[in-house]
């Protein structure tokens, strides 16, 4: 299938068409980094800080461990850690040993928590002291032998190292305690022994597998995505060649999007660790602490989510902190409405830009320029070495130019497959392309705008309708903080729009309000029939709002009313 590349003519000269892609594992990176920098800090986690050589022998000391204990090359090993140095270690630790990372929410559900572990076929996990209760049921429901424990006062400073178990027993009315004994391992302990001597693997980077990243599960079971040593690294490569104007060595970057999804782990950990940048990481997203870290440790990158933006600006005491080190930020996980974008380059006076991908590509395919062209709604333009077309279902070929089709993707960063799963892999990889699901269009210049996700499109009454471009205008709507559209089911109309709306703190508001409102911005056919407001929506661990998860409940409610 031809393609034309318009956005290559809005390249800057600083950013190449194509990039030529290291054939190396992407463990070599922090090698590199603990050579160059090894006296740098690569990470600042609550007050304490790691240097590169630091995390460097560290992640070596828990591959040498995890050999000791059996692990082969190939083996899966479970990592269930909220951002934190542990995490960063454990994850390079695997790759040194030559395992493959399976990245796990721990907020995850028993349930959830035993299907991914059964379906990857792990053998090893490292998590936190406070999940251990439900880690260790898993070994008599899965494949899982060894369990590895940490605990966040692990890697704190004096004194709060020594307060750390009284806060942890407020807050979560637990204290576990953990013996280093049979299959449970102190990670603590594991830290303290001698350098060690890894046997390095022998890696193919284009076949090796590094990660198995496991798709959120909107739409029936979770897939397991296999992203080769070399999909990461060259989405990485990608991400590096974008930021053009940050130096190596010398950029901060806030590390508040969770490693265990895969935007967290390209655009945070593993471009930190590629260029040598530090990571103030904060093992869950607080507003309040947030703007506290930003104003104290000046930050330079801010990867995030709209939800998470959205927060900081509604956060009533925003004006009292000085967030003017932030020179860049992408956007990831969902759409960036533009009301957000907007405010908040104007409080921190750095650019916010939009990006788009998905966990079978690594996960980023597109993104606005951050320093050159970029247009307000899109998603930006392709990455070097990576094509994108619009795929027309009207002749089965590429779409015309503003023609609405799925968005495909082709490109060193897509995925081998999905694990243990031919069909689904046959199904969404054709002829070298990747289907995305996200329909979408490019206009005269290259660049893309994505509609919506194919699934959730409404079809009310004959007509197609697109949550995101009347979730777009209620954004615009003074009192509207948060706000989610879907298509409900309806006796007569097959679906119907019902906008589900957070409001903005001390903020009232009726229907009818709402109801005009829409009506003199959009067509009669995309007015919300029907307005819920709530205190909340539910949400990934990364803010992404679950739009499914309301329209599952409306199902839930249709049947309890027969």
């Amino acid at each position: 299938m031809e393609i034309q590349k318009p956005w290559l003519h809005h390249y800057p000269a600083e950013v190449p068409h194509e990039i030529t892609i290291d054939e190396k594992p992407l463990y070599e990176y922090l090698q590199h980094a603990a050579d160059k920098f090894p006296t740098k800090t690569a990470i600042h986690f609550l007050g304490k800080e790691l240097s590169y050589s630091e995390l460097y022998n560290q992640s070596l000391k828990l591959a040498n461990y995890l050999q000791s204990l059996g692990l082969q090359k190939g083996d899966r090993v479970s990592i269930m850690l909220p951002n934190c140095p542990q995490a960063v270690i454990s994850y390079y630790g695997v790759l040194f040993a030559g395992g493959v990372v399976v990245q796990t929410n721990p907020l995850y559900m028993e349930r959830e928590l035993e299907y991914q572990l059964k379906d990857s076929e792990s053998t090893f996990m490292v998590t936190l002291d406070l999940l251990y209760p439900k880690a260790s049921k898993m070994k008599a429901l899965t494949s899982l032998k060894h369990i590895i424990v940490t605990s966040i006062k692990d890697f704190l400073p004096f004194p709060k190292n020594l307060l750390y178990p009284f806060v942890q027993k407020k807050q979560n009315q637990i204290v576990v305690k953990v013996e280093h004994q049979g299959d449970t391992h102190l990670f603590k302990q594991i830290m303290s022994l001698a350098e060690p001597k890894v046997d390095l693997p022998d890696i193919n980077p284009s076949e090796d597998i590094a990660l198995l990243q496991y798709t959120g599960g909107t739409t029936g079971f979770p897939k397991g995505v296999m992203l080769s040593h070399k999909n990461i690294v060259a989405n990485t490569q990608m991400c590096a060649s974008w930021l053009y104007k940050c130096r190596r060595g010398e950029e901060s970057l806030l590390g508040i999007v969770p490693f265990f999804h895969v935007y967290g782990m390209t655009i945070v950990m593993n471009l930190s660790v590629m260029q040598a940048f530090k990571m103030i990481l904060l093992p869950k997203f607080d507003a309040t602490d947030t703007l506290k870290t930003i104003g104290k440790l000046k930050p330079t990158l801010f990867p995030g989510a709209p939800t998470i933006y959205i927060a900081l600006l509604n956060h009533p005491d925003i004006q009292k902190y000085d967030l003017s080190s932030i020179d860049c930020c992408i956007s990831g996980s969902a759409p960036l409405p533009v009301e957000v974008q907007e405010q908040f380059e104007k409080v921190t006076g750095g650019r916010l830009v939009e990006g788009y991908g998905l966990s079978e590509a690594s996960p980023v395919t597109h993104a606005n320029f951050l320093w050159d062209k970029r247009k307000t709604g899109s998603v930006g333009v392709p990455w070097p070495s990576t094509d994108a077309a619009i795929f027309s279902y009207e002749n089965g070929e590429v779409a015309d130019t503003n023609e609405l089709g799925e968005i495909i993707i082709r490109g060193p960063q897509v995925m081998k497959g999905y694990w243990n799963n031919k069909e689904e892999t046959e199904a969404i990889l054709k002829n070298g392309w990747l289907l995305t699901g996200d329909i979408g269009y490019m206009d005269e210049e290259g660049f893309f705008y994505v509609v919506d996700r194919k699934k959730d499109m409404i079809i009310a009454g004959g007509y197609n309708i697109y949550p995101r471009e009347i979730e777009e205008v209620l954004y615009e709507h003074e009192k509207v903080q948060e706000v989610v559209v879907a298509g409900v089911p309806d006796p007569y109309r097959g679906e119907t729009v019902k906008a589900y709306i957070v409001l903005r703190e001390h903020q009232n508001a009726t229907t009818e309000e709402f109801n005009e409102y829409a009506r003199q911005h959009l067509a009669a056919y995309k007015v919300p029939r029907i307005y819920e407001f709530r205190d909340e929506l539910p949400k990934t661990a990364v803010g992404k709002i679950l739009r499914r998860a309301l329209i599952e409940e409306e199902k839930e409610k249709l049947k309890d009313a027969k």
